[in-house]
């Protein structure tokens, strides 16, 4: 019951907004995830496929802490956080921790919730701790004509000895796209393609070569790669993937070994145990007797 009512009531979700997280908190989508599909989730109990669901149709940053997503759907926290840790052994979570840069060049932990609609083992989750996953491209339709291309067809518009041809433009377009890849402004690239023309200019298209080609500037610092920690869906511990299999870590999965053995003593051994405490009551007994 409780499943259809849930099922119904993703539907409605986006006319009432689910709580978001406070800013860099909150969901965040894993890359490189499938198209979503009416199957996505059938591998799974009813009860976390419907949380799933739902999950996976709330925007990056909401809150799927166990208490808000128990405000909104029909189950109790101990069932939710009895499902969440189920999804997260199918590997469609995984919580933890990543290092991010400060505006004022220091660093700081945020704690993360990274959901995956695909299902993920635990050596597709290591190598998206150690950032071997690339992250997945800006999602927006290209121009018919390049950035690069505009600037260049616009050029006799800001200066009109630097006037190009069509063929021009589609010839200096990749050396002007190589500045833009490097981290150019527009305004920037304008600048260094007119300031200071000569007069006259002869060649407008070898004068834009030999100027796109010569201020070209140098390629910026490969990124970091991210820091990431998971954490245990029990207890919260932190440690390397390798040692959180499904997210859960070896003493709240009860594989650690055990601290003492439970073998029965040799007769021979409690006899003398016995001794010692017949011996050590008996010295008690005769310290208290009056003299």
């Amino acid at each position: 019951m409780a499943e259809a009512k849930l099922s119904a009531a993703l539907l409605p979700a986006h006319a009432t907004p689910h709580p978001m997280a406070n800013p860099g908190y909150g969901k965040r989508s894993a890359p490189d995830q499938l198209p979503r599909t009416n199957h996505d989730f059938t591998h799974l109990p009813p009860r976390e496929a419907a949380i799933a669901a739902y999950v996976d149709r709330l925007p990056d940053g909401a809150d799927i802490s166990v208490k808000t997503l128990a405000k909104t759907l029909p189950y109790g926290q101990c069932a939710l956080r009895t499902a969440l840790n189920t999804l997260q052994r199918a590997g469609h979570l995984r919580r933890g921790r990543e290092r991010l840069a400060t505006d004022a060049g220091g660093a700081r932990w945020i704690t993360r919730s990274w959901w995956s609609r695909s299902a993920r083992d635990d050596t597709w989750w290591a190598a998206f701790t150690r950032g071997d996953v690339p992250e997945d491209p800006p999602e927006r339709p290209g121009p018919t004509r390049s950035r690069a291309h505009i600037l260049l067809a616009a050029l006799g518009r800001t200066a009109p000895a630097l006037s190009l041809s069509a063929a021009d433009c589609a010839a200096l377009a990749p050396l002007a796209q190589e500045w833009f890849a490097r981290g150019a402004t527009e305004e920037t690239l304008l600048t260094a393609l007119t300031a200071g023309l000569p007069t006259p200019v002869h060649s407008p298209a070898a004068l834009l070569r030999c100027r796109l080609t010569d201020k070209l500037p140098p390629e910026p610092p490969a990124p970091r790669p991210p820091r990431r920690v998971l954490e245990c869906a029990e207890c919260g511990v932190p440690g390397r993937p390798e040692a959180l299999p499904g997210g859960v870590c070896a003493g709240c999965r009860g594989t650690h070994a055990p601290t003492h053995s439970n073998a029965p003593l040799p007769a021979s051994t409690v006899q003398v145990h016995a001794a010692e405490i017949r011996a050590a009551m008996s010295l008690k007994r005769r310290e208290r007797a009056p003299v």
